[in-house]
């Protein structure tokens, strides 16, 4: 019993930091999708501006740090809509 507990014990505290680092790079990606988009798409390049600039893409880049797990699909597709590749993962 006491073996398995350990055990445990040494699996869970190696998958604690693997965790943290994988919502690190989520939150990353999602700041390079923003950035990306704010670069492209926000600024005054005609051949990537919207006509009208949209809340769900808005709201995705505000909530990238609190939320990136919502923010990067709604990015990317904004990216995609744009036609503009997406940044590197990781």
């Amino acid at each position: 019993m006491k073996a398995s507990t350990r055990i445990l014990f040494a699996a869970f505290a190696l998958a604690v930091p693997s965790t943290a680092f994988a919502q690190s790079g989520s939150a990353g990606y999602c700041q390079a999708l923003a950035a990306k988009y704010q670069r492209y798409v926000a600024s005054n390049d005609r051949h990537y501006r919207t006509s009208t600039p949209d809340a769900n893409v808005s709201n995705a880049m505000a909530s990238c740090e609190t939320n990136d797990a919502r923010a990067i699909p709604v990015l990317e597709q904004a990216l995609r809509a744009a036609h503009l590749d997406l940044p590197p993962r990781g």
